[in-house]
């Protein structure tokens, strides 16, 4: 097992990380899952822990129900059962679950501890780790949110077994995006090897170390933190546009579709966008993407902008990345 010492928390990973959970000192303790966590994943997290917990919240899955009223239901269930502020909420399933089971707790009576069990690439990688919290409002991609720090997060690799290959797919566009951003070495490794090649404990636990190493530096994401948002920006805006229209679509999906287009607004060689667009093409199916227009009032709202500026994280070159790069609306119609 492996840990990883972040900014107040750490991060274990491996088939032990199970062990690490600390819930002795707590007055109740609830786990939040969806319908597909509780059916596969809560009875080995129950076995391997020999946890009891006092309340069950039982959500429906995916990003459409990541709303205020889902967190109502979070916290009627919290009060109903009578969890005072020394109760433990622990988020047992994706990112959805992660981002809105630690904005529900940290809003609950002004905040109980939390706990992520990531279940999902996406949120081993990504949404468990940072302390970026929230919820969609108004078809607008966590437009409602906070930064709070986890009690810890447990990476149990076996949870993955559990997954679609959609849904590992989705969770590797930000290891991806981690490689293309921040390592060029790291790159590399991944670009020579096939997608069912990865050994993905070590892949989890180096995308990790590259996260940390950012938000360490800048927890609040008023500089450096920001280059995570690589690809998000298009990203997001597709992302929001396919839900506001009730179509299917992951968040992986949706940052890959990000990428290429930010590749084409990047200063970095042609050569660098061709490989770049072959990898993903290689692993991600074609998305009909929509018409600029019906994307560019979600860009417009993206959470970088400031005094009406877009702004965006581009790279200069495969493992360097630039922030606050401005980009003017014309220059982006361009490259759909």
């Amino acid at each position: 097992m492996n840990k990883i010492d972040c900014h107040h928390y750490s991060v274990y990973v491996g088939e032990h990380s199970l062990e690490k959970l600390k819930f002795s000192s707590y007055s109740k303790i609830a786990i939040l899952v969806d319908e597909n966590t509780k059916k596969y994943c809560l009875d080995i997290l129950l076995q391997e822990t020999k946890l009891s917990a006092n309340l069950i919240i039982c959500i429906d899955s995916g990003e459409s129900h990541k709303t205020i009223s889902t967190c109502q239901k979070i916290w009627h269930e919290l009060t109903a059962s009578n969890f005072d502020r020394n109760s433990l909420l622990i988020n047992l399933g994706g990112g959805v679950i992660c981002d809105m089971g630690g904005f529900a707790a940290s809003c609950y009576k002004r905040g109980i501890d939390f706990i992520h069990i990531p279940t999902t690439l996406l949120a081993m990688v990504d949404a468990s780790v940072g302390g970026k919290l929230g919820i969609d409002f108004s078809n607008l991609k966590n437009q409602i949110g906070l930064f709070n720090h986890p009690q810890s997060v447990l990476i149990y690799p076996s949870f993955l077994q559990t997954l679609e290959k959609r849904q590992w797919k989705s969770g590797f566009a930000e290891i991806i995006k981690h490689a293309l951003i921040y390592d060029n070495k790291y790159w590399k490794t991944l670009l020579n090897k096939s997608f069912d090649t990865i050994q993905w404990e070590s892949t989890i636990l180096k995308s990790i170390q590259i996260k940390n190493d950012i938000v360490s530096n800048d927890f609040k994401e008023s500089g450096i933190r920001k280059i995570l948002n690589f690809g998000h920006t298009i990203g997001h805006a597709i992302e929001s546009y396919f839900l506001s229209q009730g179509k299917d679509i992951l968040h992986g999906e949706a940052v890959a579709c990000g990428i290429l287009q930010e590749c084409k607004l990047s200063n970095i060689s042609h050569s660098e966008k061709m490989e770049i667009k072959k990898y993903i093409d290689s692993i991600f199916p074609e998305i009909k993407l929509p018409d600029f227009d019906a994307i560019m009032p979600f860009i417009v709202q993206d959470k970088k902008n400031q005094n009406g500026k877009l702004l965006f994280s581009l790279l200069t070159q495969i493992g360097k990345c630039e922030y606050n790069c401005e980009v003017r609306l014309d220059t982006i119609r361009k490259v759909f």
